[in-house]
């Protein structure tokens, strides 16, 4: 579908995928890594509404916008009109059919564990709704572009599939932002590191420093030759590289770093300066950003 519907239409337009499959097999999964991965996800979309969506997003958020629909049993009577806009390249866009499956006993232990009766059972068993779902799902399956089985895959390794299937080398890669800040003005609270510089002499009582910021050259020159910054810096930097491997592999793509110091102006924004500069170099891409720089 997704080479019929590009050589059809010619369009050069973001890429469609449209997520379905059998309940409890990773639809929501699938979904939230496809949103880390920069897509506009809509859920349980109707697939008659499959080209307005396209056209409002692309309206919107311009037709270079990457679409992610989760189409569910739910849908069961629309599935012609979904097959149709696939075949036909009725959006106008690549588009690619993801199913998901599972097999029966890995589906009940699922939604057991869930609590969550199925959309088809009924009054019937369990396993009932599971058959009326493969049912009606089965002319999806033959025509999916990817089949992906998920009776042995844990959560992470689901995400890594769809993430190795669609993601591009800019939304997998991770994205750390170092941020200083004042804790007078409280520690940021998405910060997933915090960092003191509250141990390095303070600027702020020097006179002819006191009215720059972190961002002086002079006032950066001072903290940084103070007894204890490079030391930390030495320690810190490589700390965080670790870290960043890690959130890696575990598919994490925004790593938060605060660093503070007593009101967000001196020491904290030269350490921020300073660290960032060095995860560059690193080959990382970070960002730095100063939450409370010209508060006070």
């Amino acid at each position: 579908m997704a080479e019929g519907s590009e050589t059809e239409q010619g369009q050069a337009g973001g890429p469609l995928v449209v997520v379905t499959g059998m309940t409890g097999a990773g639809r929501s999964t699938a979904a939230k890594e496809l949103e880390d991965l920069g897509y506009y996800v809509v859920d349980n979309l109707p697939p008659s509404l499959l080209r307005d969506v396209v056209r409002l997003v692309d309206e919107s958020r311009g037709p270079q916008q990457p679409i992610a629909v989760v189409v569910d049993v739910r849908s069961g009577s629309f599935f012609g009109t979904l097959q149709a806009n696939l075949a036909h390249g009725a959006t106008g866009r690549r588009a690619t059919l993801v199913f998901l499956e599972a097999t029966d006993e890995v589906l009940v232990r699922r939604q057991e564990a869930a609590r969550r009766p199925h959309p088809l059972q009924g009054t019937g068993r369990l396993l009932d709704g599971l058959e009326r779902e493969r049912a009606v799902l089965s002319d999806l399956r033959g025509g999916a572009d990817l089949l992906i089985d998920t009776s042995a895959l844990n959560v992470h390794q689901l995400t890594a599939r769809i993430r190795e299937s669609f993601g591009t080398e800019e939304s997998t890669r991770l994205h750390i932002r170092v941020v200083s800040f004042g804790f007078k003005y409280g520690i940021p609270v998405d910060a997933d590191y915090v960092a003191d510089m509250r141990f390095l002499p303070n600027p702020h009582w020097i006179p002819e420093l006191r009215p720059g910021t972190g961002r002086d050259a002079e006032v950066a020159s001072y903290v940084l030759s103070q007894p204890g910054a490079a030391e930390f810096l030495d320690a810190y930097v490589p700390v965080l590289t670790g870290v960043a491997e890690g959130y890696l592999r575990e598919g994490k793509r925004f790593m938060r770093v605060a660093v503070g110091c007593t009101g967000g102006k001196h020491r904290s924004v030269a350490m921020t300066e300073e660290i960032t500069r060095r995860l560059c170099a690193l080959g990382h891409h970070a960002t730095a950003t100063h939450r409370d720089l010209g508060r006070e």
